[in-house]
This record gives structure tokens, sequence and C-alpha cells, in this order.
């Protein structure tokens, strides 16, 4: 299981440090590192894709203090670890999505009750290193390692290089996210549909 220290650990071997032996060790790289996290790159790399490890599901009511000028008639506050909408639909298996608008922290539509599957940084989701596959894990301790070579004045690591490995990296762990996905059933072609209709007619 990855934790802070861990991830600190592997940022370091992509810049070529010496890697921290705790978080409190007093070096140059942890306190370096310990910038870079505050600048919020987890957030940023949960962003980056619709990870199933970071995936949150929610049935919300619209809210009966907000009420809009025009346009769609419901408002919706938005959860507060909310950072990328997957879907957003108005039953609870995700089969009809619904026509919506995202603005000022909001999601307005036209039902009473939507479901709303979305990435979260809560600690029990996006935030639960627990949960990490290891792909996610090496694309944090890169981006972390580029955060720091970018922001620091005269380092000698190739930050276009680390940029080029980030972005492999990134790719590689949305393909792997991506075959944990059910696999969807493909639409009935129009030819198989016209089979069907005609067994049932003769039937």
């Amino acid at each position: 299981m990855p934790s802070r220290l861990s991830l600190y650990q592997g940022a370091a071997g992509f810049l070529g440090e010496r890697k921290p032996a705790s978080l409190t060790e007093n070096v140059t790289i942890r306190r370096r590192l310990d910038t870079a996290w505050d600048t919020e790159v987890l957030k940023e790399c949960l962003e980056d894709g619709q990870w199933n490890h970071a995936m949150r599901t929610i049935r919300l009511d619209y809210s009966p203090s907000v009420e809009p000028d025009f346009g769609y008639r419901r408002a919706f506050d938005k959860p507060v670890d909310w950072l990328r909408t997957v879907v957003v639909t108005s039953d609870e298996y995700f089969k009809c999505p619904v026509n919506y608008s995202d603005e000022a922290g909001f999601l307005f539509a036209d039902i009473d009750t939507l479901y709303w599957r979305f990435v979260s940084n809560d600690v029990q989701y996006g935030m639960n290193l627990a949960k990490w596959p290891p792909s996610f894990t090496r694309y944090v301790e890169c981006s972390l390692a580029h955060q720091v070579a970018k922001s620091t004045t005269g380092s000698s690591v190739d930050v276009e290089d680390l940029a080029r490995q980030k972005k492999r990296l990134l790719i590689t762990a949305r393909s792997k996210d991506a075959l944990n996905e059910q696999t969807q059933s493909l639409p009935r072609g129009s030819w198989a549909s016209a089979r069907v209709g005609r067994s049932r007619e003769n039937g």
C-alpha cells in the first residue's frame, strides 16, 4: 500500500535524488516534496481520469433554497469532494442520462432527484491510498517529481523528459483502469433487429 513517504521516495527516484528516510528528515528533497504536496498535485492527478478507485455515486435531491431565474428549474449542490463528473442520470442504474448545466458550484437540471457519478477526492474514495493501483501510484510519483523539478531554479533534471514520462504513465494508468470496467453491450444492429422483428411476426 502506498503512503506519503513511499510516494516521496518514488518521486525522489524519478529525480535521481537520495530517497528520504522519513517525513521529518531534514533534507532538501523532503522539503521540496512537501511544497509540491501542498500544491494539490494529488488532486490534479485524480482529475486526470475517470478512475474506478476514486468513483463515487450519490442520489441527490434538488436544493429548495436556490431558485434559478430561467432555464433549468432545479439546482443541486455540488458535493464538497467532487472533482470530475462522469455521468448524471434520472435513474439509479445510470441508463437514462439527463441534460444539465454545471455552474458556480451547482448543477442545474429539470428533474427533482438525480443520480450522480463522479470522481471524488474523499478519504474513502480517491484519497484512500490503500485503493490505489500500482499504475496510478507510479503516475502520482512522477507528477510529484515533475512539480518539484519545474519549480526548482537550476534543477539538473530534464523537466521535459519528466513531462514525457508523466504523459506515458498517465496513458498506461488510464488503460489499465479501463480494463477493470464492466464490458458494455453493443447496441443491436438494424439487420439483427429486423431479423428479431420478423421472427416475432412469424411466430
